[in-house]
């Protein structure tokens, strides 16, 4: 409470009514401001959103343009996506993911216990404080964190795009894998990797890299991902990916769904892989196929015209 100056009250009684009028002035239009104030920060508290801690976003593109979420797979950083968020930025707004703990960013709570459905669970949390219906692009195992996505909150997701993921990516293992069948072979995977000597592990990256990548040149940015991530969170994600199981919901995805998927000639045969993937997808509603020829896993690297064309048509 504001108190009169002790001159003020030695006043004529008139003067001191002027002087109570004015301080009352002065302190309604305080009380205004800080009342303004107060609003603007609660609306820039609300305007921020929900702020993730399993996960970065950087934001590209266009502003007021359509809004295209990308995320990378395993071991991967946002840098994935450059080649093609280049073309997607003059029509797009785009916000490109990076999972923690892979590719040099701090591991956070990904570091211990689950990672994939919290990742699900503040991605869809993110969406909704930003009040955004986006096009969601996923590589892999963001491919499978799109399709989690769509399947828990359809209507989180304008459009889906996956790249080369599985529902159940147990059955790359073998025929008839099934997470619950491999479960032995994949914890004693786990347990390899984790206590596997550091140059070994290190000396690794480019050898898996180039089985993912045909592209010299981005075979060793995938190696450098992948040796700068946590081992940790790499090894339990790996775990957790090839032990999860979508198929059940692929009938709740309301979106239409693009799915891209590589083929190389003299490795694989065309109609095994159009039957993997054509399988594997059979229930979900809306699904548009697309095999991406003389690609390996990172399809985006290797026939990166090819997969814009996809993308970009997709998406119209």
């Amino acid at each position: 409470m504001t108190m009169l100056p002790v001159s003020a009250l030695y006043a004529p009684v008139e003067d001191r009514r002027r002087y109570s009028k004015a301080r009352c002035v002065r302190e309604g239009v305080l009380c205004l401001l800080v009342l303004s104030a107060a609003l603007l920060l609660a609306c820039k508290a609300h305007a921020a959103g929900f702020v993730p801690t399993r996960f970065t976003v950087v934001d590209a593109g266009t502003a007021g343009k359509p809004e295209v979420v990308l995320i990378p797979g395993l071991s991967s950083s946002r840098a994935v996506w450059d080649g093609e968020a280049k073309l997607l930025a003059p029509n797009y707004r785009l916000h490109l993911l990076q999972i923690d703990g892979f590719a040099g960013q701090a591991a956070g709570p990904n570091a211990s216990g689950p990672i994939l459905q919290p990742v699900v669970a503040e991605l869809h949390a993110y969406l909704a404080g930003s009040g955004m219906h986006p096009v969601v692009i996923g590589h892999s195992m963001g491919g499978l964190i799109g399709l989690l996505l769509a399947e828990q909150y359809p209507a989180d997701v304008k459009k889906l795009v996956i790249v080369d993921a599985l529902p159940a990516a147990a059955a790359m293992l073998g025929p008839g894998a099934t997470p619950a069948t491999v479960g032995p072979q994949i914890e004693a995977l786990k347990q390899q990797m984790t206590s596997m000597p550091a140059d070994q592990y290190a000396a690794m990256q480019p050898m898996m890299a180039a089985r993912l990548v045909k592209n010299v040149d981005a075979q060793k940015l995938v190696a450098a991902s992948a040796a700068s991530s946590d081992r940790t969170v790499a090894v339990n994600a790996m775990a957790e990916d090839l032990m999860t199981d979508a198929t059940a919901d692929l009938p709740k995805v309301t979106a239409p769904t693009l799915l891209l998927y590589p083929y190389e000639a003299g490795v694989q045969k065309p109609d095994q892989v159009d039957t993997l993937y054509k399988n594997a997808y059979s229930t979900l509603p809306h699904l548009t196929l697309k095999r991406v020829d003389d690609s390996r896993h990172f399809i985006q690297y290797d026939q990166p015209t090819a997969f814009d064309e996809a993308v970009e048509s997709f998406l119209r």
